[in-house]
């Protein structure tokens, strides 16, 4: 349980960096500030000033400091799971069809707790497929794993 929550907090932490900023790219006293700057420094400077002030909180709720709600948050990353560092248990929770790895996995994805048996039944029913091979890669897992999804009516909704 604890690394469910400990992969729940990594996994908002950075939806922070990777993600369309909530309530818009131009929302918080952080982005007036820093305006017309990129790069690490200025990005991570406006975050701060946003977090701190909880400006953005507040204009998302009011709809000023350039905040708007009516956009689609999208993540733009990669998996925040490492799956080569968990390989071996993920592929021994893959064969059982439950563990604390698959669940990390289905976190990592998106998947919501009420589709998370069907994720594990997914990649447990797809075993042959998802490691066709004894010396698989996590990229070629990942994107097996990615595939298998597409294929699923209820999981597809987490991939596109």
């Amino acid at each position: 349980m604890k690394k469910v929550l400990i992969g729940a907090l990594l996994l908002g932490t950075s939806s922070l960096a990777m993600a369309e900023a909530p309530g818009g790219p131009s929302c918080g006293w952080g982005n007036m500030v820093f305006k017309g700057q990129s790069g690490m420094g200025p990005h991570f400077l406006a975050s701060i000033t946003n977090g701190t002030s909880g400006n953005a909180t507040f204009g998302m709720t009011t709809g000023t400091n350039g905040c708007s709600v009516s956009g689609t948050l999208s993540y733009g990353g990669k998996a925040m799971v490492n799956l080569s560092a968990i390989m071996d248990e993920f592929i021994e929770d893959a064969a059982n069809g439950q563990g604390e790895a698959m669940t990390a996995m289905a976190v990592s994805m998106g998947v919501q707790p009420e589709d998370r048996a069907a994720f594990a039944q997914a990649v447990h029913t797809n075993f042959d497929s998802i490691f066709p091979t004894a010396d698989v890669t996590a990229e070629q897992v990942y994107s097996s794993i990615v595939d298998v999804m597409k294929a699923d009516a209820r999981l597809a909704k987490y991939v596109s």
